[in-house]
This record gives C-alpha cells, structure tokens and sequence, in this order.
C-alpha cells in the first residue's frame, strides 16, 4: 500500500466525517449531559481518525494495525453511546440514523483495512 499520507486513506476521511456528523447531534442532547456523555462522545469520536493517523504515520505494519485496533474499539464505543441516547430518550432514532450507519460503515471498512494489512505483514 503506497499512502503518502493518511489524509489519502478513505477511512480517515469517513471518521472526519462521523466527527462532524457526532459534534452536530451533540448539540441536540440536554443540558445536563454537556459534560458528559456529550463530552465522552466527543473524545470518542475524535480519538478514531486520530487513531487512524497516528498509526499509519509510525514506522510499522503491526503498529498501524494495532492504532487501527483502537480506532475499532472507539468505534464500538461512540456506536454504544448512540444506543444509549435513544435508549434514555435524549434524541430519536432518526436523529442518530446518519451517525449510527456512519458506525456501522466504519467498522466494516476498519475490519477490512485491518484485514489486508494483517495478511501483508
């Protein structure tokens, strides 16, 4: 894989986008939340691409794949913290559609990308 830089990866690219789209139904969420679950999704939601271009800027296969990991796992938990909105009713299911499917969007291609890499190494 020739990357100059992980702005190419379309991965990095969806998880900016799922920044964005998590900061915009962040705001829909009640006051007494703005510090924290708001404030866990944000950091959750932040922490992927920045998983995704740290990894790929360190030296190694494994360590790119082990960053990759992580940005799986913030995933999963920004996902969870979607559910837990609906579930508490703070916001709709149809608030939260766009972000859930970039989720799930982004899982797939993370297990994809962590896939190709593992068998190259």
């Amino acid at each position: 894989m020739s990357i100059k830089s992980y702005q190419e990866l379309l991965v990095w690219q969806k998880a900016m986008d799922l920044v964005e789209e998590t900061y915009r139904v962040v705001k829909l969420l009640p006051r007494e939340e703005l510090y924290a679950l708001s404030d866990q999704m944000r950091r959750a939601a932040v922490s992927i691409p920045s998983n995704i271009a740290e990894g790929q800027q360190r030296n190694s296969t494994k360590e790119f794949v082990q960053f990759l990991s992580i940005a799986k796992g913030s995933n999963a938990e920004l996902e969870t913290q979607f559910v837990i909105c609906v579930r508490l009713q703070y916001l709709g299911q149809s608030e939260t559609e766009a972000a859930m499917n970039l989720c799930q969007e982004l899982g797939r291609m993370l297990n994809a990308l962590i896939g190709r890499l593992s068998v190259s190494q």
